[in-house]
């Protein structure tokens, strides 16, 4: 059973390789500086005096497909769709002179992925908002978080101008699908040899 199933895994990882997109990881335009710790990405940014990060995790930031079962006539592995890495984002906001933190956490909403027609709507929304202390690993719930569903739109589209102010726009969130997705793909792939290997050790 365990040669059938590294047998497999070695087809599945050429498989693999061979649709992947990106040898190396995409890079963000504006001057994002990257750091991968396994499946956390971070990036930052430095302007006027202040510091942007933007982490995101890819673990679970593939949304499930709606139509696993394949069209009639077709075979199976036509159906593959472009699996596409939509994780959520926290933006965080430090400027030097203050102790504080300001923190956006940012997600994908599902059913706006694919409508390309529309310029105006945004391809992602803020869902919370809050101060923290700046350098503590640590997030207190003790520190009001504003949810956006209730907020004032005018409000709302002034921390959306924030945000693209300080480079997180459309562009920089489709750029960062880009890389969550390349990155999910070369996780996958890693895991699929680690794997491998483990199931042929006797």
């Amino acid at each position: 059973g365990d040669k059938a199933f590294a047998q497999f895994l070695t087809d599945e990882i050429q498989e693999e390789k061979k649709i992947q997109k990106h040898k190396s990881l995409p890079k963000v335009s504006g001057g994002w500086e990257l750091e991968v710790h396994g499946t956390e990405a971070k990036l930052l940014r430095k302007i006027a005096g202040e510091k942007i990060t933007v982490t995101f995790n890819i673990n679970n930031s593939i949304p499930p497909s709606a139509d696993d079962e394949p069209q009639e006539g077709q075979k199976p592995d036509e159906q593959e769709p472009d699996l596409t890495s939509t994780p959520n984002f926290v933006v965080e906001v430090i400027k030097e002179d203050t102790k504080q933190t300001l923190v956006l956490d940012c997600h994908y909403p599902e059913d706006e992925v694919g409508h390309e027609g529309e310029e105006e709507s945004d391809i992602f929304t803020i869902r919370e908002v809050s101060f923290q202390p700046t350098g503590e690993s640590d997030w207190k719930d003790t520190n009001y978080t504003l949810n956006t569903d209730s907020l004032d739109w005018a409000l709302y589209d002034h921390l959306m101008d924030f945000l693209a102010d300080r480079g997180v726009d459309n562009t920089f969130a489709d750029e960062l699908i880009e890389l969550s997705t390349a990155l999910e793909h070369q996780e996958y792939i890693k895991f699929l040899e680690d794997l491998k290997s483990f199931v042929k050790c006797q």
